[in-house]
């Protein structure tokens, strides 16, 4: 497991990723927010169960990349752009969602020994 100043930053770099949805941010600024605390080992918990909910695989988000949703939410060339990023994580091997809030997360739970 890192230490615990590492994981503090990994959540804060959670919490301020553009990516991440409002109920996880506001989990992860609650899991700040109880630092140090008996109620953080629960948080903790909480915390490690939604990410493993949470995080994407590179698998899992490529064919949205290419969707017509994609599309729609982020414009035909920005949603171009993230298929060819994905298909170029997945090419060097990785294996997790290349936004802020999946690298983030992804590094939590590796940090949590997931």
């Amino acid at each position: 497991m890192a230490n615990h100043e590492e994981l503090v930053a990994e959540v804060k770099n959670l919490a301020a990723a553009p990516s991440v949805y409002s109920g996880l941010k506001d989990l992860a600024e609650q899991w700040l927010a109880a630092d140090g605390t008996a109620a953080q080992a629960n948080l903790t918990a909480l915390l490690r169960a939604a990410l493993k909910e949470d995080v994407c695989t590179i698998d899992e988000v490529l064919p949205f990349f290419a969707s017509d949703e994609a599309k729609k939410a982020f414009g035909e060339e920005a949603a171009a752009q993230m298929l060819a990023q994905g298909q170029k994580v997945k090419a060097e091997g990785g294996k997790y969602c290349f936004c802020p809030a999946c690298t983030a997360g992804a590094k939590i739970l590796e940090m949590l020994g997931e």
